[in-house]
């Protein structure tokens, strides 16, 4: 039955006089007066702001505005890209290795339900603890992307003619793939907890860690082994057309985690209290926790050399890739003398040119379809 104005069950509004605003996430109640107040920037905060969200300008982190300008205009869609060269090497008994198809399977088995939990934990979690409406603006970007992404490997799947049920609940019965959801569930689950709130010292670093574990380890460290594997089958002329996707993919996360740093590097800034030597310690020991599970990911994938790449390779580019995530955050190197094995990987990871793999052709681009792969 629909609702008709007459049987509208809301209250009348109150008078402007009598309007108190509620903060968004102590609850705590604000002066009147304050609340009919036009917001000024240095009201703002990232998180327990008392400015309304609702105001989106005047700007004061003027970098989420400019990365949610970026994303949009970086929009892809997966049926862009032409499929049928992929198909018809998949169908080739002789196109492919066994362990080439293999790192295929494994990595749609993983990333088919990674970016469900990100968009679930943006949605659900991260975007009602935030009260700066500029980066609120960018994670309703953030999360769509993140929808792309599923539809990306569900087009991929559906292409190939996968077994859909096998990849998508890969999750729940290959080990290397549940282990890397199960350490990132619990840190769901504390910010899509509808009685958590932030606003006191312990829960504030709840969440702080929260976001750096998403920002830095799922998406700035557990994509990495699968975005090298299948970009370096695209190199070498095979399943082009998936890792044409996977480059657009990788553009994408790369925004997300440079996002996610920004917002953990403000809201250190505004609550220098939460980063306690405790505190950087335990992130320590998660970004350690993070590349030995994604080291067993790299073992199970390509139990053999594949693609001129193995697994040790892997085990110096995650120390690398470690390196550089605690850098950005503020905390000392993890490992000592890592070097960089895919120095090739560099080249994706501008966010205004990207540099074609075959060709090196630099291409500049404002939508998915300008990217060739010829």
């Amino acid at each position: 039955m629909m609702l008709s104005f007459e049987d509208t069950p809301f209250s009348p509004a109150p008078k402007r006089a009598d309007i108190v605003q509620q903060p968004a996430t102590t609850g705590e109640p604000v002066a009147a007066s304050a609340s009919l107040q036009r917001v000024r920037a240095e009201d703002k905060r990232v998180i327990n702001g008392l400015a309304d969200v609702n105001q989106l300008v005047p700007f004061k982190y003027k970098w989420a505005w400019e990365k949610y300008l970026a994303g949009c205009a970086n929009h892809w869609m997966p049926q862009e890209i032409n499929m049928s060269r992929d198909i018809a090497q998949w169908k080739d008994p002789t196109a492919l290795t066994e362990d080439e198809r293999r790192i295929v399977r494994r990595n749609l088995g993983f990333f088919t339900t990674a970016d469900s939990l990100a968009a679930n934990n943006i949605v659900l979690g991260t975007y009602r603890h935030i009260t700066a409406p500029e980066c609120r603006q960018y994670l309703l970007r953030q999360a769509f992307e993140e929808a792309i992404h599923t539809h990306a490997y569900q087009y991929i799947v559906e292409s190939l003619g996968l077994d859909e049920g096998e990849v998508f609940n890969a999750y729940h019965e290959v080990s290397s793939i549940r282990e890397k959801d199960e350490f990132l569930i619990p840190f769901i689950e504390t910010l899509t907890d509808p009685a958590f709130r932030t606003g006191t010292h312990e829960n504030d670093q709840k969440l702080l860690k929260s976001l750096i574990v998403f920002a830095c380890i799922m998406e700035g460290l557990f994509f990495y082994v699968g975005f090298v594997q299948i970009l370096a089958l695209g190199r070498q002329n095979k399943m082009t057309g998936a890792a044409e996707q996977y480059q657009y993919i990788l553009r994408d996360e790369s925004m997300h985690c440079n996002f996610g740093i920004d917002l953990i590097n403000t809201i250190k800034l505004e609550n220098p209290q939460l980063w306690t030597q405790e505190f950087r310690e335990d992130i320590r020991a998660l970004m350690r926790k993070g590349v030995e599970l994604e080291y067993r990911y790299a073992e199970d994938t390509m139990p053999r050399g594949v693609l001129g790449l193995n697994a040790a390779m892997f085990k110096e580019y995650l120390r690398f890739v470690a390196n550089r995530r605690c850098q950005q955050i503020g905390l000392d190197e993890l490992y000592e003398n890592a070097g960089n094995p895919f120095p090739w990987m560099s080249e994706m990871i501008d966010l205004k040119k990207e540099k074609n793999f075959f060709e090196t052709r630099v291409t500049e681009y404002q939508t998915g379809g300008a990217l060739s792969w010829d």
